[in-house]
This record gives structure tokens, sequence and C-alpha cells, in this order.
């Protein structure tokens, strides 16, 4: 399993841990990283997700209900919500890598932490936050560059 793959996970663990307890992220992370052996770049990789996530949850959010035409984010499973909400970062956040990698990631970890039918829901959530984000790049372009 590649080092991204691995903070993924470890992400997912933190976050789904933070919606049950009252500690802050950074006490959690502490005890997190206490009972792990990790190389450093798995773990500042995770950090950077958490912190990123925890700072734009808001945003992230809000983008995930926007495109979720059935399903109230409160509703999802929170291995969901939180499989789409490391997802919704990175799409937002991660330059150098495409949006289908990251789609493809969150599959993944769905289908090992959640149900098949998961899978399928967070394919299609994402994509649907991928085009919207597309198109709200586009509509940000000036004319001429559109036209091209």
């Amino acid at each position: 399993m590649g080092r991204r793959r691995k903070a993924r996970e470890f992400c997912l663990q933190i976050l789904f841990q933070l919606e049950f307890c009252a500690d802050s992220p950074s006490k959690v992370l502490e005890e997190f990283w206490s009972e792990k052996r990790v190389l450093p770049e798995t773990k500042e990789y995770t950090e950077w997700l958490v912190k990123g996530i925890i700072d734009q949850k808001e945003v992230i959010d809000d983008l995930i209900q926007s495109v979720s035409q059935n399903w109230e984010l409160e509703r999802m499973s929170l291995v969901d919500r939180n499989i789409l909400r490391l997802a919704v970062f990175e799409l937002l956040e991660e330059a150098h890598l495409q949006p289908a990698i990251i789609i493809n990631e969150a599959i993944e970890i769905a289908k090992k932490y959640s149900t098949e039918k998961a899978s399928i829901f967070v394919n299609g959530l994402l994509d649907a936050v991928r085009r919207k984000l597309d198109l709200e790049k586009m509509e940000a372009q000036p004319k001429s560059k559109q036209e091209k």
C-alpha cells in the first residue's frame, strides 16, 4: 500500500474518532501517533489532511450537500461522510493529483471500510463535486480563455 493511501486511511480513522470525542484535534493526533510507527511523509500528509478538513469543514460540507440530491449530510454514515470530506478536501487543495485519482482512492477506501454500495454512492457524489468545481473554474476564467 502506498504512503498516501495509508495517510488517507489514517485520516479517516482520526476523523471518525473525532466524531465521538471532545478532545482537541491536536490531542487526538498525539494519541493516535503514540500507537503507530509511520514514515514522516505519511504522518505529514495525514496531518495536512486532518487539519485541512477541520479548517474547511463548513465549505467541504456545503459542497457535498450541494450535490447530494436525496441525502442530508447528517443521514450519511459516518464513514461515508468522512471519506467524502477527505476526497473533497483533496479535490479542492491537492493540485498535484488528477481528480480521477482522488476519486478512485476514495472508492477503494469506501470498499475497504464501508460497503460495496457505499463505493457507488461515493463515486457518484464525488463525480458531481468534480463537475461542479470544473464548472466554477471555467466560469471564473476570462471570457477569451473560455473561447479557445
